[in-house]
């Protein structure tokens, strides 16, 4: 079902820009403006400069981020700095990293997927934003290039493709590199076609789900219906992951929300009430607040392993709160044209029962996010919420327990997406580790 095949990906030659690591960066739409200098920093070879390349008031039709993120791509290759590998190839990509002091190993496979609509091979998991789209869209117009993966879900029992990735992890890697998250990226060439058909092969029978990179697919498809005369555009760069893979973690995306008029948060738990058991970790001291936000946070935790829908509150006012679901068909009339398992969704319970509800944040709010920012659950995430609740930044944030796999196997077979920002696949999979120019 899902057709795939190897290729010569165009790769940042050590030999010309010394460590390779400083030239890879994270997906385009995790980047902040001060990680951005950062990179930019790192390499006068970054990849940032092609997938998020800076703006100026000056840009016109004819200068811009697009058009200099081409005359890199161009410029990078006349000088050798961008190298093709001679042989047809598929990349194994090992992360090693450590997520909730444990440690863990992803082992993801690197090839040419064949765009399809979506449907029974591929299915998304997660709505889109415009904005990207069309900012996507400009880029692979520019440069008739890919540069980010799309991460891919497939399962496995046999690991047929883990297997090789593991033979082939043992031996010296074409690219190691740690990240500023500690994660240590590591790619090696499949290059034997025994391995590569047997991969091949075993993908003919699957279909995927879409991890991460939901608008770079979206993208691939329009630019492949743009550019129909041109074969290489029915195929897309993806990494893939076995859903077996013990080293598949997802991890949870808070909401901070803010610009909201007339907010009381002593209203809204109480309207909350009708349909949640709410809990208070009360504090009056700081050493008394991190305990409250600990019991708060174990709280959860127990609510998630029983299955229960769950969710952090915290709006300065010396408290925290979790409010737990009880009343479950609470869903069933503000969502009824929507599946069992969507309506249990942690983030559906959320947007659709206390932002749209109580707040006032409908879907068309959700997607301007005028009014929500979205937290990664990385190491400072929780502190840095709260901070910025304290400063009088943000009136409230809604912690959350992270989507499990089997939730998110179960919306996409009933043909649904998530609300957006639903998973956090941790970690990204990198950008630049390889090249497809089209």
């Amino acid at each position: 079902m899902m057709e795939i095949k190897a290729f010569k990906a165009f790769r940042f030659d050590e030999n010309v820009v010394g460590n390779t690591g400083d030239c890879i960066a994270p997906p385009y739409d995790v980047i902040d403006p001060a990680q951005r200098e950062q990179l930019y920093g790192k390499s006068p070879y970054n990849i940032i400069r092609i997938t998020k390349g800076k703006t100026s008031p000056s840009d016109n039709d004819g200068d811009n981020q697009y058009t200099r993120a081409a005359n890199y791509l161009k410029t990078w290759i006349e000088k050798g700095v961008l190298k093709q590998d001679s042989a047809e190839t598929i990349y194994a990509y090992v992360q090693d990293f450590r997520a909730a002091g444990a440690a863990f190993r992803r082992s993801n496979f690197i090839a040419l997927g064949r765009l399809e609509e979506f449907g029974k091979v591929v299915r998304p998991h997660e709505e889109t934003l415009t904005g990207p789209k069309i900012d996507r869209l400009n880029l692979q117009r520019a440069t008739a290039a890919t540069f980010g993966l799309v991460f891919m879900l497939y399962e496995d029992e046999k690991k047929v493709a883990d297997k090789i990735i593991e033979k082939a992890a043992s031996q010296k890697p074409i690219i190691d590199f740690v990240d500023e998250l500690d994660v240590r990226h590591r790619l090696f060439a499949i290059t034997a076609k025994a391995d590569m058909d047997a991969i091949a092969k075993m993908m003919r029978k699957k279909s995927c789900i879409i991890a991460d990179g939901h608008h770079r697919y979206e993208t691939g498809l329009i630019y492949s219906k743009e550019a129909a005369d041109n074969r290489a555009v029915k195929y897309q760069m993806m990494a893939f992951t076995n859903t077996c893979d013990e080293g598949l973690i997802i991890l949870a995306t808070h909401r901070l929300i803010g610009n909201i008029e007339n907010f009381d948060i002593k209203k809204l738990i109480s309207a909350l009430e009708e349909n949640f058991e709410i809990t208070e970790y009360r504090f009056d001291s700081p050493q008394a607040k991190t305990a409250a936000k600990q019991k708060m946070l174990s709280q959860m935790k127990a609510e998630y392993d029983r299955d229960e829908n769950a969710f952090g509150i915290y709006s300065g006012g010396a408290v925290f709160g979790v409010a737990v679901l009880k009343n479950k068909k609470a869903m069933d009339p503000v969502a009824p044209a929507m599946s069992p398992a969507w309506r249990s969704l942690d983030v559906s319970i959320l947007h659709k029962l206390i932002l749209e509800k109580m707040l006032g944040i409908d879907e068309k709010k959700l997607a301007g996010q005028s009014n929500i920012e979205y937290i990664k659950d990385t190491k400072n995430a929780i502190d840095d919420s709260i901070a910025k609740v304290d400063t009088g930044d943000k009136q409230v944030v809604f912690f959350m327990n992270p989507a499990k796999l089997h939730q998110l196997k179960m919306v996409t077979d009933a043909g649904e997406k998530m609300p957006q920002k639903s998973t956090y696949f941790y970690p990204k999979v990198y950008t630049g580790l390889t090249i497809n120019k089209l």
